[in-house]
Formats: C-alpha cells, sequence, structure tokens
C-alpha cells in the first residue's frame, strides 16, 4: 500500500514510539512556555504604537459621530424649513388663488349688477318713451275731438245763421208782397170810388 493510508496500516498499535519528540510537549521547540519573550513589543502594551492612549482615538470618534449627528440635525432642520417653506409657499398661492377667485366672483357680480342697473334703466326708459307717446298721442287725439267739436260747432253756428237770414228774408219777401198786395187793394177801392162809374 502506498501513501498516507499505508502509512496508518503499517503504525497501526504503534504508540509515540520512535517518533521523536516524545510526548510532544515543549521542548526542543524553542521559545520554551510561549511568553511574551522574544517577541518585541513586550506586554503589548501602547508602546510603539504611535497614538499613544486609545482615548484620543475614542474622543476624535465621538467627536466624529457628534459632527454627524449635528450635520444629520442640520440637514433634517433644512428639509424642515424646505418643507415650511413649500407649505408656506403653497399656502401663499392658495391664498392668491382664493383672493383671484373672489375677485373674479366679485367682478362677476359687478357685472351682474351693471347689467342689471342697465336692463333696468332701458326698461324705465321704455316706459317713460311708451308712456310720453301715449300722453302726445292723448293730448293729439284731445285736441282733434276739440278741433271738431269747434268746427262741428262753427258749422252749426253757420247754418243757424243761414237759416235764420233766409228766414228773415222769405218774412221780408212775405211783408213786402202783402204790403203790395194792400197797397193795390186799397188802390183798386180808391179808384172804384173815385170812377163816375160807380156813382152812377
Amino acid at each position: 500500500m502506498q501513501g498516507y493510508k499505508a502509512s496508518i496500516k503499517e503504525r497501526e498499535g504503534k504508540g509515540r514510539e520512535g517518533k521523536g519528540r516524545e510526548g510532544k510537549g515543549r521542548e526542543g521547540k524553542g521559545r520554551e512556555g510561549k511568553g511574551r519573550e522574544g517577541k518585541g513589543r513586550e506586554g503589548k502594551g501602547r508602546e510603539g504604537k504611535g497614538r499613544e492612549g486609545k482615548g484620543e482615538e475614542k474622543r476624535r470618534e465621538e467627536k466624529r459621530r457628534e459632527e454627524k449627528r449635528r450635520e444629520e440635525k442640520r440637514r433634517e432642520e433644512k428639509e424642515r424649513e424646505e418643507k415650511r417653506r413649500e407649505e408656506k409657499r403653497r399656502e401663499g398661492k392658495r391664498r392668491e388663488e382664493k383672493r383671484r377667485e373672489e375677485k373674479r366672483r366679485e367682478e362677476k357680480r359687478r357685472e351682474g349688477k351693471k347689467r342689471k342697473e342697465k336692463k333696468r334703466k332701458e326698461k324705465k326708459r321704455k316706459e317713460k318713451k311708451r308712456k310720453e307717446k301715449k300722453r302726445k298721442e292723448k293730448k293729439r287725439k284731445e285736441k282733434k275731438r276739440k278741433e271738431k267739436k269747434r268746427k262741428e260747432k262753427k258749422r252749426k253756428e253757420k247754418k243757424r245763421k243761414e237759416k235764420k237770414r233766409k228766414e228773415k228774408k222769405r218774412k221780408e219777401k212775405k211783408r213786402k208782397r202783402t204790403q203790395t198786395h194792400k197797397i193795390k187793394a186799397l188802390e183798386n177801392i180808391v179808384k172804384t170810388f173815385t170812377s163816375g162809374d160807380s156813382f152812377a
């Protein structure tokens, strides 16, 4: 048999004999007791390390951590401030929008009021115009009626006068005719009495 297994087989039942360094202690190893001898930097303290005293390192670490904490705090504060500013800006924007909206509504209200007022004035003006027209029409009709009445009166008066004149004329004619007849009748009587034949 070759190799490791073969060597195990050959040594079966063997103890430490023929192995050398019997008992396998520290003998013949050098640096007996394996202490700090011959290692350099005996006692493995802080000697030869530089930066004497581990406290300084600890302080620096603490300082670094503190700085980090402060930095974190500053960053958080900055973020909060930024957030506050953003919120303020948004709030300002909202207020501005609200103000503009209110202004628009006010403008609309004012416009509506203006329109209403204009409409009301227009209606009033038309009403006034209509009443004025009606009044003028009434006046015109009244004038026409009075004129008609006056003309009618004048016509009647003229007719009455004409009738009266004709009646007077007729009466005069009749009177004259009667008078003529009377005169002729008297003349005839006179003629009859003065005539010789009458007394013959």
